[in-house]
C-alpha cells in the first residue's frame, strides 16, 4: 500500500497528541474541534489505521498515532529550518554566487567587489571562474552562472532572459617604448601611429572591435608584427622595440618599466564592461549586492 500523508493533517495530529484533547488542539491551533476532528479523520483515512483512542474525557494517541507523531515533530523542525533559511537567504545573509569573468577585469574590477561583498554579506559564498573563449552570457541565460563580466558594443542588447548592466567604459592607452618620439606627448592622435608596426593585445571579438573600429575612423589598418593575448606579454614585446600597443586602463594594473603610457586620441577607442546577470534574478539581494559593488569599484 502507497500512503500519501498530509503533512498539515500529521501536525494537526501532533497537536492533538501534545495537548491531550481535540479541544484544547482546536484552541490552540485557532480551528474549532470539529475541524481538527475531520483532520485527523482524513489523515486515519489516508494512514488506513486508527491513530487515536479515547482516554477518559481525552484522547491518546496509539501506536500509529505516536509513530506519525514523532514523524510530524522532525517535519516541523524542518519546515521551520527552512524558513529560517529562506528568510537568510532573501535578507542576503546567506547564497552562493558564481561569477564568470575575463582576465584583466579579474585583480583591478571583480576582486576589489567581492572583497566588499565578503565584508558586508560574510555568510555569502562567491564562486569566480575565468572565462573561456566562449562568450559566458549563455551561462547566464541558462542558469549555470549568476552574473558573467562581459564586453558589449554600445547599443547591442542582451539575449532573451538576460539583463546587462554598464559597469564602466575602459579606455585604451598607447603603449609605447621608453624613448619613442611619441613619448614626450600627453595625448598621442591616433592617426600618428598609423605607419608604426604594431603589438597586438587583444584576441578577435568584443575587446578587438573598438580598437579596429577607431584606427578605421582614423583612416588605416593596424600592420601587426606580433600578438599577444596576454598583456604583460604585450607590453614586454613593446619594452623589446617590437611595436606599439594598444591596452585598456584596467590591464595596465603592472606596468613594464620598458615601456610609457599615454592617453589616445582622435577618436579614443573606448571598450563598455557590463554585468549580465538573469532577468529573473536581477533583484535577487546578494546578486544585488555584487553589482553595486562592481558599479562602485
Amino acid at each position: 500500500m502507497c500512503y500519501m500523508l498530509d503533512v498539515r493533517r500529521m501536525q494537526v495530529l501532533r497537536a492533538v497528541v501534545t495537548s491531550g484533547s481535540v479541544t484544547a488542539a482546536a484552541a490552540h491551533l485557532g480551528y474549532t474541534p470539529s475541524a481538527v476532528s475531520q483532520q485527523v479523520a482524513a489523515l486515519e483515512k489516508e494512514a488506513g489505521i486508527a491513530l487515536l483512542e479515547r482516554a477518559g474525557r481525552g484522547v491518546r494517541p496509539t501506536a500509529a498515532g505516536r509513530l506519525l507523531t514523532g514523524h510530524a515533530a522532525v517535519i516541523s523542525q524542518h519546515v521551520a529550518s527552512a524558513e529560517t533559511a529562506l528568510a537568510d537567504l532573501r535578507a542576503g545573509r546567506t547564497g552562493r554566487l558564481t561569477v564568470r569573468y575575463f582576465a584583466s577585469v579579474g585583480p583591478t574590477l571583480l576582486a576589489p567587489a567581492v572583497a566588499r561583498l565578503r565584508r558586508d554579506h560574510p555568510g555569502v559564498t562567491v564562486e569566480p571562474r575565468l572565462s573561456g573563449a566562449e562568450d559566458p552570457e549563455p551561462e547566464v541565460a541558462e542558469g549555470r552562472a549568476d552574473l558573467a563580466v562581459v564586453v558589449r558594443r554600445p547599443g547591442e542588447g542582451a539575449r532573451a532572459g538576460v539583463r546587462l548592466v554598464r559597469l564602466r567604459d575602459d579606455a585604451y592607452r598607447v603603449v609605447l617604448p621608453v624613448g619613442h618620439p611619441l613619448a614626450a606627448r600627453r595625448a598621442v592622435d591616433l592617426a600618428d601611429l598609423a605607419g608604426e608596426p604594431w603589438v597586438g593585445s587583444e584576441p578577435p571579438g568584443p575587446c578587438l572591435e573598438p580598437i579596429a573600429a577607431a584606427c578605421a575612423a582614423a583612416g588605416f589598418s593596424p600592420r601587426y608584427a606580433a600578438t599577444s593575448e596576454d598583456y604583460a606579454t604585450a607590453q614586454a614585446f613593446v619594452a623589446a622595440g617590437l611595436g606599439v600597443g594598444l591596452i585598456p586602463r584596467l590591464g595596465l594594473g603592472a606596468r613594464h618599466p620598458g615601456v610609457v603610457v599615454r592617453r589616445v586620441r582622435r577618436p579614443e577607442p573606448i571598450r563598455t564592461i557590463h554585468a549580465a546577470v538573469r532577468e529573473v534574478s536581477a533583484t535577487e539581494p546578494v546578486l544585488r549586492a555584487l553589482v553595486d559593488a562592481l558599479l562602485a569599484g
